[in-house]
This record gives structure tokens, sequence and C-alpha cells, in this order.
């Protein structure tokens, strides 16, 4: 069973957010809550959860 959840740090400012991963498909952008970042994954990641998250996406925990 894949975990779902995800502490992805902003790259500009530091924040840490918690957020829930989609089961079945890679988050391309992600909005940092605290500075309003933009964030999109870095070269030869698949989601902003492999690039800024504590956890890797669920599709590539498989």
């Amino acid at each position: 069973m894949s975990i779902l959840n995800s502490t992805v740090t902003c790259s500009t400012c530091g924040h840490e957010n918690m957020v829930v991963m989609p089961e079945d498909s890679c988050q391309l952008v992600y909005t940092c809550p605290e500075c309003d970042s933009v964030l999109g994954p870095k070269s030869g990641d698949c989601c902003v959860f492999c690039s800024y998250g504590d956890m890797k996406c669920p599709p590539m925990q498989k």
C-alpha cells in the first residue's frame, strides 16, 4: 500500500506543508500557501512530490 501523505518544502521560502498526494497520477504544479511560488518538477522527476516532498509519489513508490 502506498503512503499518501508527503511534506512538501518550498524551494523559495522553505515553508513546509503536509499534502495528501493523488493515488493514481503525478502532480505537476504546486503553489506554496506561504509565498505563492509555483513549483514544478525538477529535471528527471515526474512530479513535485518527487522533487520537493519527503515521500515519492504513489506511482513511484511501487
